[in-house]
């Protein structure tokens, strides 16, 4: 079945007795049991709820998973998932990640007692050179945020296999439509479901899928004990945006490739970062590893002065942290998405005073382009 079929039927699963045409909400914390020693296949929404169960299936579905768990956050998500490691455990990371992961890895991972080492990811042969006797995981983001960097997911799932290791990969930005990690070798994929997969900009949520059972009863233990689990409304409301996530990854995609050359020809912009360009370094390997380039774009202009004027002056897109919805929104990562990165390792990466970080919506793209010119005139 064609993916863009599986976003709107859920590959046919859980049809609904009475003949709804949508999941209904289970708005219910407990559920009765039969008899002693029985169950209905739930008996507290906190382990198992019917609404959240079908969109589990569904994501499990377009990953190619053998499970997915649907979180309240996609922090909350990626802060269980770490609950996976022990007291002197070490993950090799990407260097170029969204700031809140590597908040969550400084400020709470590090004190209980984990040990990270971040890197470029551009030669995957070097993480060999950085591994450790105990090193248990590699973290990828692709493409990484803001930068845009691209890992060669199944280069990197080779080594993680020769040295028994996790893959974990960040599949945020492309979505299942556009790209399925677990095919690749990665073991667990992370989203945060707040983004494309809701599309809307209106509820919040994360989700791990698995590759193994192995993996999946370890996270549901940790999932039923730590308790983050989406509730039934919001689970509703990702199988309600899932469904058009195909024809809007491919309008957001036309739109960015369009932004983003026009961008790329503007005399005030230095640099456009954007995987669909065929001069972005990793252009080969997203297209070996993907079926598209997504709608997130990253530019630097010329100046900070630049940068500001055209954060205050826009007037259709919005300035605003997240991404992934219909709405076009721009944001300034400095400031906001990477606020708490080290300022060094902010810059040593490109994330400076000028980059400004752009997720593209469903728009006419000729408004977003007058939008930007009357932002960027007179700077």
């Amino acid at each position: 079945m064609d993916i863009s079929t599986v976003c709107i039927h859920g590959a046919n699963q859980q049809k609904d007795p009475t003949g709804s045409v949508t999941v209904p909400i289970y708005q219910s914390a407990t559920f009765a049991h039969p008899g002693v020693g029985m169950s209905t296949g739930y008996d507290y929404s906190r382990v198992q709820n019917p609404t959240r169960e079908n969109l589990e299936k569904v994501v499990a579905e377009l990953e190619g998973g053998v499970d997915a768990m649907a979180f309240s956050t996609g922090m909350a998500a990626l802060t269980a998932m770490m609950e996976l490691f022990r007291i002197g455990d070490h993950i090799l990371a990407l260097n170029d990640l969204y700031g809140g992961s590597v908040r969550l890895f400084h400020t709470i991972s590090e004190k209980n007692g984990l040990t990270f080492t971040f890197t470029d990811m551009s030669n995957p042969s070097k993480l060999e050179q950085l591994m450790k006797p105990e090193t248990k995981a590699i973290f990828v983001e692709t493409p990484s945020n803001p930068m845009m960097k691209v890992t060669d997911l199944s280069a990197v799932a080779e080594i993680a296999r020769k040295h028994n290791l996790l893959l974990i990969v960040d599949n945020t930005f492309l979505t299942p439509y556009y790209q399925n990690p677990i095919a690749l070798g990665a073991d667990i994929v992370i989203h945060s479901g707040t983004k494309y997969l809701s599309g809307h900009n209106d509820t919040l949520a994360g989700f791990l899928v698995v590759r193994t059972a192995e993996l999946s009863e370890r996270l549901r233990a940790i999932y039923k004990t730590t308790g983050a689990c989406l509730s039934p409304f919001d689970s509703w409301l990702l199988i309600r945006g899932i469904k058009t996530l195909a024809v809007r990854m491919d309008r957001q995609q036309a739109n960015a490739i369009a932004l983003a050359k026009w961008l790329a020809s503007q005399p005030k912009v230095n640099k456009v970062y954007y995987t669909g360009l065929p001069d972005h370094p990793d252009y080969a390997v997203t297209l070996k590893q993907a079926r598209g380039f997504g709608a997130m774009i990253s530019f630097e202009v010329d100046r900070e002065e630049t940068a500001r004027q055209i954060l205050e002056r826009v007037k259709l897109i919005l300035y605003a942290e997240s991404l992934g919805g219909v709405e076009t929104l721009i944001t300034y990562p400095m400031l906001q998405t990477h606020a708490d990165v080290p300022v060094e390792e902010r810059e040593a990466l490109g994330i400076n005073e000028r980059l400004l970080r752009l997720s593209v919506g469903l728009e006419n793209v000729n408004d977003l382009i007058a939008d930007f010119e009357q932002a960027i005139k007179g700077v």
